[in-house]
Parts: structure tokens; C-alpha cells; sequence
């Protein structure tokens, strides 16, 4: 096993999920004999477990702190890297934010943030490293794009993101008074961008105006942005930094006008996503009647404990009676924001406004919206006049939403109705229908009630009850809910939970069951849905089981045809399949799609795709560039040898044969099995075709050498991850040795050993 600089981390992080009884038997495969990486892992765990809990005893003496004081720090005008300084555009508890310019690769202005001189302590720049590792996991149009991260000369961090030149949600709505129903489709769109952050393990926990910039798309359309994951937390156990990060017993993360209760709690209880849920509900309030629901710059007067109570105990007033008890001056402002008259205002948020806010803002947030895309979707009920979930759903309540959205045919049949003295029919009728939804209503709770019971018993590592759980709820939607599917956060849960237990194939099985292209296009399921896909593949794959690895990767190329690793791992399996014409036509996509990448990796990996056999039919011209772009770009990458035998085989492939020994050689003296192969292999049919006879058996023979004394067989039942550098190598062994031993004809066309 060749050790990466994370392998210790990942290999820690997968045991803490087992039992303390299975941990050295994961230990014995993962580790496979290396001594010193198994020790430096069960240190880890050895620490962890002596660390307890921090918030078990209370804290004593002075704080200790790590500071190294920063005297000048960055300032308009210097540089960064490859950027330059422009101007300080923003400043945050410990970090300062600069527009500047990107000056190469490309030109753009950019956002760089940077922690604060003076501020570097250890705590301060892992949470930094957090809020940089949050953005980088998330890629969604309502997220701010991360663009690029490093650090000073000095070794504080820093990111690039984009740069949002935009204004607080509040203040774009009341600069352009903003309807009820305008600012409501605004707010659905962060709801999508929190639902991602959530899908990829991430809690803002900070979600307030200031963090939600409103800017304008190029056809003038608004597009609110989230910014500053600065105090975000990840809830799959993924460590978002490898420096340790604890919150300071008396310290608040958040904000206190939108802060939920369990975060003014002050336990040990975690926080999950249902805090953003509630952070939500604040800025929905705010939204609809200009104010947050407590005043807490009044309570800070009177401490922190008081502010703590409030937002822990003290039950918001409904928006509407917010409204309705405003000084006149004051709603005169809200009406005049809205551009509407206040009775208007007033009517429109009472009644499902009233309920859909104060649903969001649950003190007990098992009482609160699931997820952001429920909170969403009961915002976009409201809006078609359709039946909201945040209350039981009533006749009566039923009824006046069946009425508003039908007035001509009711006034008509109340008329005819009521001449007919047909009442009792028709209200006998509509009893009927209400113990139907009322009955729906109930399951529907109850399988809500199991999917929340499963999410807690796998916290407490309770695997066995929580598939239960999940197997039950799920049993009850396939027979009350017509195969209504969970959310996608739920079914990720369940899928994680099969994982732990070692349960692959029903996991396999179960994705098979739910996979459809309407799912696929809902949020959530495509990424859930690719990645389980990505990981069968890779087990078929790491035991040499290629046609069956092939009709995965082709999905996956079909459903993600922008990255790149997927037409990596299609290539290859296309060449050991021998399926020659769809080889050829993949590598027609990829000179299309990528022809133009200026990433090192990206376009060693597409070029190399496109040069296993000779007769790929690729532009070689295209396929050069691209190999000249690996070895220039990617010169100081660890992955330097493997981009030098991409070269030295796009040279051979244009019939530069005097080249190809200066790009070999290189990787033939670096310690890396794959790549030496590849290098001796290559070496030895460009020497063959100049006429160096004698030296390219002797390159032969060193690759033969190589694949018998480092390389894993196909018979040992996996060849693991590397499974396409091990395709590639026997692909070009096989090329060179029928070139050599007389046999042209059959190159590229032999059968995998």
C-alpha cells in the first residue's frame, strides 16, 4: 500500500464508524502488512478515545490559547499568489474579505478572504479551513463558487470565491419593493441552496440577510447567493479540516436574532440541519413584516442568559399579529416596501404564512420542516393555493382552499345547491374525504415519525434498529403513500446505514429499485443515485469483473457528461472488453469536450484515455496538446511520472520515435510500478521501430519484470484501485511485445493476462 497524505485520516475516520470489536479486523485489510501506518491509525484512535467528551467537565483555569500575533497584515495593492489586492470589501469575526484580481491563469475579480492579522490562533484558522473546505464540497447557482485556497507567506489561509456584488436579501426586496408573493420566490431559492449544502453533510449555522446576497443574472432575473460558511459543521462525520475544532463552552455560534434553541442551549447536544431550518423561519419572518421575532439587542442588555431563555422558551408572535400591532409609522414603512396597502398585506400573511413560519421555527425541532426543500415546497403549496402541511389539514380549511381557487363554480354551485337543498349530500361527501386525508395524514406522520426514529438509532450506532425503521417507513409508503419516495437526505441515511452493515448487494439491490429518470432529475437523488452507481462500478472493476463494470461507467458518462473521471474510467474498460468502436466513439467525445482543459490531471487523463490503442481514431494533434499541457502544468505534481508517460506515448503515437526516450526514461527511473511499465513498454516499441532491435527486447524484458514482481494478477480476486493504470500497462505490454515478436497485426486486439 502506497501512503498518501490523508491515508492516515480516512483510515481513522472509516473505523471511529465501526464497533470498538470490528476495528482490528478493518485494520488487518486495510492496512495490509504496513506496520507503521496501523500504528499511527491506532494512536489516533487511542487519542480520541482518551479525549472524552469536552463539555463533561466544566471548564477551569485560563483558557488556553495558541496565538501568534500578526503586526501589518494585508492591505490594498499587495499580492497574493496570483492575485492582487483592490480593495477590503468585507470583515467577519476572523476574516477579511478583499476584492481583488486574478492575474493568471485568467483574468477576473475575485473575492479572497483571508483570516485577520493578530486573529491566527489555531481555533481561529480551523474554522477558516472549515469554511473552505464547506464551499469546495458544494457546486450549486445559489452557493458562492469557490474558485481556488492557499496560503501566505506567513501560513495563514486563505480562499478565492466568487464575487457577488449583490445586497442583503432584506434590502433588495425593500429597494425594490418587492411583493409578498415576489420576495416568497426569492426565499424558495435559498431554501434550494441550504437543501444542497445539506446533501453534501454541511450546516451553515450562521444563515441571516447579511450571508444571503441578492445580485441580477445577465437577462436582469434576481439571484440571492449564500456566502460565508465561516462557522459551518459537518453532519456525516467527514472532517471538514485535519486540525482539531472545538467550540468554547460560554461561545454562541450564530447569530442570536436567528439563532435556534438547541444553539443557545449550551450542551452537548448536537446541532443538525434542523437549526438552518429554523434560521430560515427567522428570515422568512423578517421578510414578510420587516423585523426579526425578538428584539435580542434589548435582551443583551439585560445578559446573555436572558437572551438564551427567550430564544430557548419564549414562542414568537404570528407574523400577521406582528403586523396587525405596528405602530403606523412603522406599517406605512412595511406597506410602502411591499408596494402594496397594509389590509392587503396583513390578509395575505395570516392564515398559511402564519403557519408555515411558525412550523419552521418549532422550538422542539422534531416539530419543525424535515428538510429545506419540505419548507420549500409547503412556501410553493401556499403560492399555487394548494394544501400546505404545516397544520392538520381540516374540511373546513380544505374547503376555503378549494373555493379561493375555484370562485365562478362555487358561487354558481352554492346557488344551485342551495335552491336544491342538496347539502347534506355534498358535506357528506366531503366528511368522506377528510377521514381519507385525515387517515393520509396519519401515515404519513407515522412514516415521518420511523424516518426520524432510524436518523437518531444510527447516531447511536444502533444499525440493526435503524434499518428497521427505514425498511418500515418505507413499506408504509409503498402502501398509503403511492411509492412516494423519501427525501434524498432520507435515503442517503438508509443507504449509509446498509453500508455500515456490510449489506453492499441489498444496497445495490435497493438502488436498482428506485432508479428512474424522474428521481434522477430530482434534487438530491441524481448525486445519491451517480455516486452508489460510481461505487458498484468500482467493486466490478477492482476484481477484473469489466463487462459488468462497463454498463456502469457508460451511465455514469451519460448522466455526468462534464467530468472528466467518468470517461477515465469508461475508456479503459471499453480497450479490456475489446469493444474497439465504442472505444473509438468515446474518444471522439472526449477531444470535443476537453480539447481545451488547462487542468494538468484532466488532461493527462483524457489524452492517455485517448492514446491505449493506436487505432483510436483521435485527432493526435489535439491529443499532443493535451499531453503538453500535463507535463508543463503539473511539472512539481506527485503525479509528475505518470504525465511524462502520457507525453512520451503521445510522441510515439505521432511517430516521434527520437523523442520518445528522453519522456520514458524519466518514468522509467521513478518508483512507481504503473508507470514503469508504461515507460519500458513505450520505450521499447519506439527503439523497435528505429531499428534498436536489441535494446528494445531488453525495455521488454523490464516491463515483463515489472508486471510479474509488482504488479497484482487478475486471479488474486481484486486488483484494487488502480485496476485502470493496471489495464493500460498490460494493454501496452501486449502492443509491444506482438510488435516485437513479429506480430503487428494483433496490437491493441490481445486479451488482458
Amino acid at each position: 500500500m502506497n501512503d498518501t497524505p490523508n491515508q492516515d485520516v480516512i483510515l481513522f475516520t472509516e473505523a471511529l464508524r465501526l464497533q470498538a470489536t470490528e476495528r482490528a479486523n478493518y485494520l488487518d485489510q486495510a492496512c495490509l502488512g504496513n506496520a507503521a501506518l496501523r500504528a499511527r491509525v491506532e494512536a489516533l484512535l487511542k487519542a480520541y478515545e482518551n479525549a472524552g467528551d469536552f463539555l463533561a467537565e466544566p471548564p477551569s483555569g485560563v483558557p488556553i490559547t495558541d496565538t501568534t500575533l500578526i503586526v501589518v497584515g494585508e492591505k490594498s495593492g499587495d499580492r497574493i499568489g496570483h492575485y492582487k489586492l483592490l480593495q477590503q470589501i468585507g470583515e467577519g469575526g476572523c476574516g477579511v474579505v478583499f476584492m481583488a484580481e486574478q492575474l493568471e491563469p485568467v483574468r477576473r475579480r475575485v473575492a479572497l478572504k483571508i483570516v485577520k492579522p493578530g486573529l491566527d490562533t489555531k481555533n481561529v484558522i480551523a474554522r477558516f479551513e472549515a469554511e473552505r473546505q464547506a464551499l469546495a464540497l458544494m457546486d450549486h447557482p445559489n452557493i458562492a463558487q469557490i474558485f481556488d485556497a492557499g496560503a501566505t507567506d506567513s501560513g495563514r489561509p486563505y480562499f478565492v470565491m466568487e464575487l457577488v456584488r449583490g445586497v442583503k436579501i432584506t434590502e433588495y426586496c425593500d429597494q425594490n419593493s418587492l411583493t409578498t408573493r415576489e420576495r416568497l420566490d426569492l426565499f424558495k431559492q435559498v431554501c434550494g441552496a441550504v437543501q444542497h449544502a445539506h446533501q453534501k453533510g454541511i450546516i451553515h449555522r450562521d444563515l441571516k440577510p447579511s450571508n444571503i446576497l441578492v445580485t441580477t443574472t445577465t437577462d436582469g432575473k434576481a439571484l440571492p447567493k449564500v456566502i460565508d460558511f465561516g462557522i459551518a459543521k459537518a453532519t456525516t462525520g467527514q472532517p471538514l479540516t485535519d486540525k482539531t475544532l472545538f467550540t468554547a463552552f460560554e461561545m454562541l455560534i450564530g447569530t442570536p436574532d436567528y439563532m435556534s434553541p438547541e444553539q443557545a442551549t449550551l450542551t452537548s447536544v448536537d446541532v443538525d440541519t434542523r437549526s438552518d431550518i429554523y434560521s430560515l423561519g427567522v428570515l422568512l419572518y423578517e421578510l414578510l413584516t420587516g423585523t426579526t421575532p425578538f428584539n435580542t439587542t434589548e435582551l443583551l442588555k439585560a445578559g446573555l442568559d436572558e437572551v438564551r431563555r427567550v430564544i430557548r422558551e419564549q414562542e414568537p408572535i404570528r407574523p400577521s399579529t406582528r403586523l396587525s400591532t405596528m405602530i403606523e409609522l412603522d406599517l406605512a414603512t412595511v406597506s410602502r416596501h411591499r408596494g402594496s396597502e397594509a389590509p392587503k398585506i396583513i390578509r395575505d400573511v395570516r392564515g398559511d404564512l402564519d403557519w408555515i413560519v411558525l412550523k419552521a421555527m418549532e422550538k422542539d425541532r422534531t416539530r419543525r420542516y424535515p428538510t429545506a426543500n419540505d419548507l420549500a415546497t409547503d412556501v410553493e403549496h401556499y403560492l399555487h393555493g394548494e394544501i400546505i402541511l404545516a397544520r392538520p389539514p381540516g374540511w373546513l380549511y380544505k374547503t376555503r382552499k378549494l373555493v379561493t381557487r375555484n370562485k365562478l363554480l362555487f358561487s354558481g354551485l352554492g346557488i344551485i345547491f342551495f335552491l336544491l337543498a342538496a347539502a347534506l349530500g355534498i358535506m357528506g361527501r366531503l366528511w368522506v374525504v377528510e377521514r381519507q386525508a385525515r387517515e393520509n395524514v396519519q401515515h404519513q406522520e407515522e412514516v415521518y415519525r420511523l424516518e426520524s426514529l432510524g436518523v437518531a438509532q444510527l447516531t447511536q450506532q444502533k444499525l440493526p434498529e435503524a434499518e428497521s425503521s427505514f425498511r418500515h417507513a418505507f413499506d408504509l409508503r409503498h402502501q398509503f403513500m403511492q411509492d412516494q419516495p423519501p427525501n434524498a437526505m432520507v435515503f442517503a441515511t438508509f443507504m449509509m446505514v446498509l453500508h455500515n452493515e456490510n449489506k453492499d448487494a441489498e444496497r445495490w439491490a435497493f438502488i436498482k429499485e428506485f432508479l428512474n429518470p424522474s428521481l434522477l432529475s430530482q434534487p438530491g437523488y441524481h448525486s445519491l443515485f451517480t455516486d452508489v452507481i460510481a461505487d458498484q462500478m468500482q467493486d466490478f472493476a477492482e476484481k477484473g469483473q469489466w463487462p459488468k463494470a462497463v454498463p456502469l461507467a457508460t451511465q455514469l458518462v451519460e448522466h455526468e457528461p462534464n467530468q472528466s473521471s467518468r470517461y477515465h474510467a469508461l475508456a479503459p474498460l471499453l480497450v479490456a472488453t475489446h469493444d474497439l468502436a465504442g472505444y473509438q466513439k468515446l474518444c471522439a467525445q472526449i477531444v470535443v469536450r476537453f480539447k481545451d482543459t488547462q487542468d494538468p490531471y484532466t488532461a493527462d487523463q483524457m489524452a492517455k484515455d485517448c492514446l491505449i490503442l493506436p487505432d483510436s481514431h483521435a485527432d493526435l494533434k489535439v491529443i499532443g496538446k493535451l499531453a503538453d499541457v500535463a507535463v508543463t502544468q503539473g511539472r512539481k505534481s506527485s503525479s509528475y511520472p505518470f504525465f511524462v508517460c502520457c507525453k512520451a506515448l503521445a510522441e510515439y503515437r505521432q511517430g516521434h520515435f527520437s523523442e520518445v526516450k528522453k519522456w520514458a526514461s524519466v518514468a522509467a527511473n521513478e518508483p512507481f510500478p504503473f508507470s514503469q511499465t508504461e515507460a519500458f513498454a513505450i520505450l521499447a516499441m519506439a527503439q523497435f521501430q528505429s531499428g534498436q532491435t536489441n535494446e528494445a527486447r531488453l525495455a521488454l524484458t523490464n516491463c515483463e519484470r515489472v508486471i510479474q514482481e509488482k504488479l497484482p494478477k487478475l486471479s488474486s480476486e481484486n486488483i484494487g484501485q488502480d485496476w485502470r493504470d493496471w489495464i493500460v500497462a498490460h494493454s501496452l505490454h501486449d502492443e509491444a511485445k506482438d510488435l516485437i515478436e513479429g506480430n503487428a497485426g494483433a496490437a491493441g486486439n490481445s486479451s488482458q493476462k
